[in-house]
């Protein structure tokens, strides 16, 4: 299964966005009120700059306490950005996120962001290719 097979099964394709000069304070609270867990940081809305996930708040909150809620999101975003194309494999997007423990990545297609997908919604995918090849080899043992 192809990233683009991904997305396409997604209810909500949208990927939420916003500037590098959003506050930490307004970061966690859209990242509530959405209930997701990540943000693709971009000055243009097009070209991600970084990423910010709700991970990486709860740390900065651990080290210093409510004093990091009104520094910006490029302060804390993670700028080394692992990124995937739409026809890369599920199997190989669920191994990166696996070993650089992380749980989202942004899609992009001519260097713009078309997507993002979770590891969650990788082992979905994953689930279901597993289960069709099951009920196929289940098929022909039973000659059907």
């Amino acid at each position: 299964m192809h990233v683009s097979q991904i997305l396409k099964s997604k209810s909500d394709q949208s990927v939420v966005t916003s500037p590098p000069t959003m506050l930490i304070s307004e970061a966690a609270r859209m990242l509530s009120e959405k209930r997701i867990g990540t943000l693709v940081i971009s000055s243009d809305g097009k070209t991600p700059d970084g990423i910010l996930s709700e991970r990486d708040i709860v740390r900065e909150l651990g080290k210093q306490g409510a004093s990091c809620l009104p520094l910006t999101v490029d302060r804390l975003m993670t700028r080394e950005l692992v990124t995937c194309s739409l026809n890369d494999r599920a199997d190989v997007i669920l191994q990166q996120m696996t070993d650089g423990r992380f749980r989202h990545m942004p899609v992009l297609e001519d260097g713009e962001l078309v997507g993002l997908i979770s590891l969650g919604d990788v082992v979905k995918a994953r689930l279901t290719e597993l289960a069709m090849e099951k009920d196929a080899l289940e098929g022909m043992i039973m000659g059907h």
